[in-house]
């Protein structure tokens, strides 16, 4: 059995456009039903969402037959925590509200195995293959991928030295936080946050480091590919939901 490739990584090193999805449902139906729609990418949601660390497993299992590639995102930046979600067989882990170098630092050492991280070492986990992946421990440094989340003010001001970190495969923007740390709370689409994330992206595009972004706002999500973000989430499954649900009822009940 090989190891698995990792096929966001490997896109995002080449400089390609991932469209992608945030899923914050925990239910294995619905994701599977997701990943079919052909996005680049999805995000499997733990921050805002009541799924817990072994809920997540079923997702990843039901995300597996598709070319959907799964992002996960832990509730904290965490190195027990990060552990978990990496021997289940999450490969690309997406840390929230990272706000200094020494926090990203501590992030890239609890996704690599010693001596170049602090990752705890098993040998029967899923991510291994319950142990048929010859040589895995060698060898699974290279297709994990870690993107950080920067979503303040005091962030941003830091962006060049959190980006550069040894390990650091891409900068993600939230932008609902970094409204609110900018005073404009509910207003991601303010001119000022959004001046900032563009700005924000081009600095990424300078140093050569990906940069990523959740809008739902079609228009800007278009702008921040042209300003160089390279993996971009289109809309969130509860959202989705909720819209059609609405639209379907108020055709009938204005």
């Amino acid at each position: 059995m090989d190891l698995p490739q990792n096929r966001f990584k490997a896109r995002l090193a080449r400089g390609e456009v991932q469209l992608g999805l945030w899923s914050t449902i925990p239910d294995a139906t619905a994701v599977e039903a997701l990943a079919g729609a052909g996005f680049d990418w999805m995000v499997l949601d733990t921050e805002h969402s009541p799924t817990e660390v072994s809920a997540v497993l079923p997702l990843l299992q039901a995300m597996a037959p598709w070319p959907t590639a799964a992002v996960v995102r832990p509730w904290v930046n965490d190195t027990a925590l990060i552990k978990r979600h990496l021997d289940q067989g999450a490969q690309t882990l997406l840390l929230p509200y990272i706000q200094s170098r020494a926090e990203a630092e501590a992030a890239a050492a609890a996704v690599r195995y010693p001596p170049r991280g602090l990752r705890g070492v098993a040998g029967t986990m899923r991510a291994a293959g319950y142990g048929r992946v010859a040589g895995y421990h060698a060898r699974a440094d290279a297709e994990i991928c870690l993107l950080l989340q920067v979503e303040t003010a005091l962030a941003l001001s830091r962006l060049e030295e959190i980006a550069t970190v040894d390990g650091v495969d891409g900068i993600f923007f939230g932008p609902a936080d970094l409204s609110a740390s900018m005073g404009h709370p509910g207003q991601t689409g303010h001119p000022d946050v959004r001046a900032a994330i563009l700005d924000a992206i081009a600095r990424l595009t300078r140093l050569g480091v990906p940069a990523g972004i959740l809008t739902q706002d079609a228009g800007f999500a278009r702008a921040t590919i042209e300003a160089g973000a390279r993996f971009v989430a289109l809309g969130v499954d509860m959202s989705l939901l909720v819209r059609a649900a609405d639209a379907l009822l108020g055709g009938f009940r204005p």
